[in-house]
């Protein structure tokens, strides 16, 4: 029997068996004397093997497993593993057919956020800010908090939207909010030292819970140097600002890690 024949046979392609081959997980048969491969029925009982434990969800390395072990061991703890992680994904796919129906429910009703699907936490954090007509540092903010609730642990993610509560929580929190984005705005063209900035920074500091800044690592507020991950996504932070704002921003940091308890 040739390649192309055993793979028709156990409904795979000759690419697949010539991987297998590659991987050791089918055994090469022995050329004839024109030189192609002659293969036997044992190549496709294991072939058919390859292909059911494949069709399992099985990786590769884990059929190799599989088939090493002639009693039969292996494919049970493997199989059981893979039900496990099936479980894993069925638990996960719910939850996230729940967080579709609620962004289906909020689109219709015309509630969903500019920023995209984001959590049912932030998003009624975002309708609790209310919106700046006109504001880019509204939208701005927005954004980044879409990006960081993307992007943070579950931990760090749990916290964020703990201290965004907190801070919204505060009577007249809105209006502050409001105030400080019109400061940041009015800094677009600005330059770093001008008077304004101490102002909007003071805004700032005033709105923002201290506990939400993270204590002091080490990390220069100011972004020189190189630090790892943490500086490349503050320089990407403030680059994205013009130069007064990103001071604004720079300075209230740097309050608020000094008043961090």
């Amino acid at each position: 029997m040739r390649i192309g024949e055993l793979a028709a046979a156990v409904g795979v392609t000759p690419r697949a068996v010539r991987h297998y081959h590659h991987l050791g997980l089918l055994p090469e048969p022995e050329r004839r004397a024109n030189g192609y491969r002659d293969y036997t029925l044992r190549h496709m009982v294991v072939l058919a093997r390859i292909r059911r434990l494949t069709e399992l969800g099985l990786g590769l390395a884990e059929v190799r497993d599989v088939l090493a072990d002639d009693a039969g061991r292996e494919l049970v703890e493997v199989l059981g593993e893979l039900d496990e992680d099936l479980a894993r994904q069925e638990d996960e796919i719910r939850e996230r057919r729940g967080r579709l129906r609620v962004l289906m429910e909020e689109a219709r009703a015309g509630r969903l956020p500019a920023e995209g699907p984001v959590s049912p936490e932030l998003a009624a954090l975002f309708g609790k800010f209310g919106h700046a007509p006109h504001s880019p540092m509204a939208t701005k903010d927005r954004e980044v908090f879409a990006l960081l609730e993307t992007t943070a642990t579950p931990e760090v993610r749990a916290e964020m939207l703990a201290g965004l509560e907190s801070m919204m929580s505060v009577p007249g929190a809105v209006e502050r909010a409001h105030e400080a984005y019109a400061l940041l705005d009015a800094l677009a063209d600005a330059e770093p030292d001008d008077p304004r900035v101490a102002e909007a920074a003071r805004v700032l500091a005033g709105l923002i819970p201290p506990e939400m800044v993270p204590q002091d690592t080490g990390i220069d507020l100011d972004n020189s140097g190189d630090d790892g991950g943490t500086v490349s996504f503050l320089r990407a932070f403030y680059a994205d600002f013009a130069p007064a704002q990103a001071e604004a921003i720079r300075r209230t940091l740097r309050t608020l890690r000094e008043d961090r308890p």
